[in-house]
């Protein structure tokens, strides 16, 4: 799995993170009461959000130092249950990780407006899983 994620930063030129960040993973997971998913964690400890087209689909996935602003900002923590924003598709949807009781993973889109989990679109089943199905050029934004 970690190679299928190490495939698609290298193919898309994420931006690597070469200098240490005030905002610590511990802190993201203190704010959101989850544990993070391992994936994740790798790709916030080592790289740069991004804000670019992977496959057919324009994403924009929030830095380690942006992502409990932007949760704040929008009250996604506060709202959903379990959930925490992780970046957005431009279009009014955020992209956001939800884990269930059992620490079951989903990757999901939900529209910033009324923050309600019967509107969560399932896009991945862990971050690794969403970035393959985006690459495979799957489209469920439109």
């Amino acid at each position: 799995m970690m190679e299928d994620l190490q495939e698609i930063i290298v193919k898309y030129s994420f931006p690597i993170r070469d200098i240490n960040t005030s905002v610590t993973i511990s802190e993201v997971e203190s704010y959101a009461n989850l544990k993070l998913p391992e994936d994740y964690i790798f790709y916030l400890e080592n790289y740069f959000g991004i804000d670019q087209f992977i496959g057919v689909e324009f994403i924009k996935l929030w830095s380690l130092e942006e992502i409990i602003e932007a949760n704040k900002s929008y009250n996604i923590v506060e709202e959903l249950t379990r959930t925490i924003g992780i970046g957005t598709n431009g279009s009014g949807e955020f992209i956001g990780i939800e884990i269930d009781q059992f620490d079951n993973v989903k990757i999901i889109l939900s529209p910033f407006i009324d923050l309600n989990s019967k509107y969560n679109t399932e896009i991945g089943t862990s971050f690794t899983d969403f970035l393959v199905r985006l690459d495979n050029k799957i489209e469920w934004f439109s």
